[in-house]
């Protein structure tokens, strides 16, 4: 708790930096005043998982115990991870129709915002470039946190792009193991798992090309058993707990949950999702529930997390930390701050 909240202090901090910036451009104040509401709404109300990653990683990735200005620089790079996310979670809602996130209505949602959360995230997103030349620009790995960020939103937006395409076509058909497995690896993974590990290798000066390497294809992973829990959290969570209301069902989404069901239905089971998947209206989704009850997804979905975890354990400690290899505590920590969770 204390680490959570010496960390949500920094917010502050980098605010009013951005702020200060906006003046110096000769922004009215009535546009400073609207972005820092962005801010604030946007970053508030989250796990901050991401950004605290970074932090946790890079204490225990240094050598010696963390300097003033190492903290101070670790809990920055973890809120540009948090921006990150704050920008494609914009986005992803007004994609999606969502009306709600982290238990209130979507910034796109709110009075008078609109459209105009495109141009926010937007501003959101290069906040993270303007913080970063001010605080790590004598870092001697200021181009790789430069060309790393570039790099998640690439991924990030390829994924976007597949999982949009997808879930316009309607096909149920398409809905295959191979494409979900993209679109999880390149929209989830990569930012939410393997940029804040790598931000803090970089950081901490161990990040060799087999270090990052290994970290890539474990975190990966972990994210994409992620996903999938978080599209069983989308139909069988509490949106009491989860904080937003399930849309895949209605979004017509490529989740893992349609691809089990896909490949287990019947002729006349086939029929009905493809009549009802993606469709509008709680009888469409009543009865797409009420397939994969018949087909016993949630038990299979415990199964799989079961055998997924002892599988990603593995993998974990088959690693060999020698010559450059990334710390298994690292991995290990990621994965535990993950496991079985309800939201």
């Amino acid at each position: 708790m204390a680490a959570l909240e010496t960390f949500a202090a920094t917010r502050s901090k980098l605010f009013a930096e951005l702020q200060e910036d906006l003046k110096q451009r000769g922004n009215p104040s009535v546009n400073i005043s609207r972005f820092l509401d962005c801010l604030t709404a946007t970053t508030e109300g989250g796990k901050l998982n991401r950004g605290i990653t970074v932090v946790k990683a890079g204490y225990a990735l240094l050598p010696n115990p963390p300097t003033p200005q190492e903290h101070a620089h670790l809990r920055i790079l973890g809120w540009l991870v948090e921006l990150f996310q704050a920008a494609y979670l914009v986005w992803d809602d007004m994609m999606d129709g969502s009306e709600y996130r982290r238990g209130r209505p979507c910034w796109y949602k709110g009075e008078g915002v609109g459209l105009t959360a495109i141009n926010d995230a937007c501003m959101l997103k290069s906040c993270i470039f303007m913080l970063l030349r001010r605080h790590f620009r004598g870092h001697p790995e200021y181009a790789a946190f430069v060309e790393l960020f570039h790099e998640a939103a690439f991924r990030t937006e390829l994924g976007q792009l597949c999982d949009t395409t997808t879930a316009a076509s309607g096909q149920i058909q398409d809905m295959t193991a191979e494409r979900y497995e993209f679109i999880a690896r390149n929209k989830t993974a990569f930012y939410s798992f393997y940029l804040p590990v790598a931000l803090a290798m970089l950081y901490c000066g161990q990040a060799s090309e087999e270090g990052l390497g290994q970290a890539k294809s474990v975190l990966l992973d972990i994210g994409v058993y992620f996903q999938i829990q978080d599209d069983f959290l989308d139909v069988f969570g509490d949106p009491a707990v989860t904080g937003k209301v399930g849309t895949d069902i209605q979004g017509s989404k490529c989740t893992w949950l349609v691809v089990q069901a896909r490949e287990l239905s019947d002729v006349h089971q086939q029929q009905a999702l493809r009549e009802s998947y993606g469709q509008k209206g709680m009888d469409h989704e009543r009865r797409v529930k009420g397939i994969f009850s018949e087909l016993g997804i949630d038990v299979l979905y415990t199964d799989f997390e079961k055998r997924r975890l002892g599988e990603l354990q593995a993998q974990i400690n088959a690693l060999d930390e020698s010559r450059g290899g990334v710390k298994k505590a690292v991995l290990n920590m990621v994965l535990d701050s993950i496991q079985q969770r309800d939201k």
